[in-house]
């Protein structure tokens, strides 16, 4: 009998060190299944579509040392590596250091979430270049050429339409959810007619403002022109502004010349192009005269300084920041 009773003792003593075990490992599990800080910068404003991306912003983890740093990308997306002795709900500080924009240190926990981050810009001094008041740029257009034949240009057709949600709240499974299925979603759609006798060719959907590296084409039926075309964009962070543009064409004339117009939200202007567009130049009446400006290779024009992102099917997404002593009207 005391045999048996020290066997059952023992026994017992198994069971408790190893579901010790099991909680011990379950609980290191949870300390070790973060490694990056995930998010998004954008310009600080009530108006979501003046919400635009702010790339090359410089990202720091304050207490890392060496600090971990990250910039973000054209679509003003970042990725922040941690450390391994940076846990889950530790109390960190995100750093955000952006020519132009007011320095932001963001008291936070690590954890997995989307990271959206507004920097509020630094306002303009009027008479920064002295007493002279502001230049006014204005009656913009956008001018290249597409190798094409046996058609001709109607003119473009643009369309700006939201994608409404709201970010970090985790999917319940019953409505759309994040590719990964890990976050609530909405689904919008657009859809735009050329007309009788005419079609779209070289049809571009861009976002152009908000968290727009957690948004995802859902339904592409554009790529392919036609009379009517349509888009639908899944979007599982806060709210965002898409542009949709397409060229209006009719089979009859050969015409190479045509002419986009951007979009203007707040101190930048966005316009996208297809992907065979060539030789763009930039019209704008400044102190009311028209002038032509070609857009180099450099991208710089004397009143702005424009970058290019590479967007579905080749198609290249200018964004033009205006530059101190002008303005857009």
């Amino acid at each position: 009998m005391a045999k048996t009773h020290k066997i059952a003792i023992w026994a017992a003593l198994g069971i408790v060190v190893g579901a010790l075990a099991v909680v011990i490992t379950m609980k290191r599990s949870r300390f070790v299944g973060i490694r990056v800080l995930t998010g998004t910068v954008l310009t600080q404003d009530q108006d979501v579509n003046k919400q635009v991306p702010i790339p090359n912003t410089e990202i720091t983890v304050a207490e890392d040392p060496p600090k971990s740093s990250s910039k973000s990308d054209a679509a003003g997306l970042f990725v922040v590596r941690l450390r391994p002795g940076i846990f889950p709900g530790r109390s960190i500080t995100l750093q955000f250091r952006h020519m132009g924009y007011r320095p932001l240190d963001l008291r936070t926990r690590a954890g997995n979430q989307l990271y959206v981050v507004r920097m509020q810009p630094i306002p303009r001094e009027a008479g920064a270049r002295g007493d002279t008041p502001e230049v006014g740029v204005s009656n913009i257009r956008v001018r290249y050429t597409v190798p094409s034949t046996n058609i001709i240009n109607v003119g473009s057709t643009v369309k700006t339409f939201q994608v409404v949600n709201t970010g970090s709240i985790p999917c319940d499974q019953r409505g759309p959810c994040s590719p990964d299925g890990k976050w609530k979603a909405a689904i919008a759609s657009a859809s735009l007619e050329a007309g009788d006798d005419n079609e779209f060719q070289d049809v571009r959907v861009s976002c152009v403002a908000g968290p727009c590296a957690f948004t995802k084409i859902e339904a592409d039926h554009f790529s392919t022109g036609g009379r009517n075309v349509s888009v639908s964009v899944r979007n599982w962070s806060d709210t965002v502004s898409f542009l949709m543009e397409g060229e209006v064409v009719h089979n009859t004339v050969n015409d190479m010349v045509r002419v986009a117009y951007p979009v203007i939200f707040a101190q930048a202007m966005d316009f996208t192009l297809a992907a065979t567009a060539k030789g763009p130049s930039i019209e704008a009446e400044i102190n009311k005269a028209d002038i032509v400006y070609p857009l180099g290779p450099t991208l710089t024009l004397p009143w702005a300084k424009c970058s290019i992102t590479v967007v579905g099917g080749g198609a290249k997404l200018y964004r033009c920041e205006i530059m101190p002593g002008y303005r857009f009207q």
